[in-house]
């Protein structure tokens, strides 16, 4: 794999180096934190580029069900499909954590464009479930 197609970009969370520079990363963690920063933005929050990121946000008062889960697979797919063109996108799964209804696992299955490379990013996704017996 070409190190110039993947290139390199800022560490997120911002970081200092050893140097005093800003910290960056490359290779496969760039991609990683893309993909992240792209599920982690909800459009509309970056006023020079309202477009960008992902409409899962729109499901955090969504009961954790089948229906919530196939929305936001789709939504995730999307996104990724439009902001990071360096990956093919081969499934995206949702799953419930069976420890905490209010967390769902995003399973992205992916392959660096033009290699046979396929690798996998777990994304949580916290949803506020509705109250049950409430009055």
């Amino acid at each position: 794999m070409s190190e110039e197609f993947i290139g390199a970009g800022w560490a997120f969370p911002m970081a200092v180096d050893a140097t005093g520079g800003m910290a960056l990363v490359r290779r496969e963690r760039e991609l990683e934190d893309s993909m992240r920063l792209i599920l982690a933005t909800a459009p509309g929050e970056r006023p020079m580029r309202p477009e960008f990121g992902c409409g899962i946000h729109d499901y955090v008062f969504a009961s954790a069900d089948a229906t919530t889960a196939g929305r936001i697979a789709a939504e995730v797919r999307d996104a990724l499909e439009r902001w990071e063109p360096r990956v093919d996108v081969v499934d995206v799964d949702v799953g419930v954590d069976p420890s905490d209804r209010a967390c769902l696992f995003v399973h992205i299955t992916y392959a660096i464009r033009g290699t046979n490379d396929p690798r996998n990013l777990v994304f949580p996704f916290y949803v506020i479930p509705a109250e049950e017996g409430g009055s």
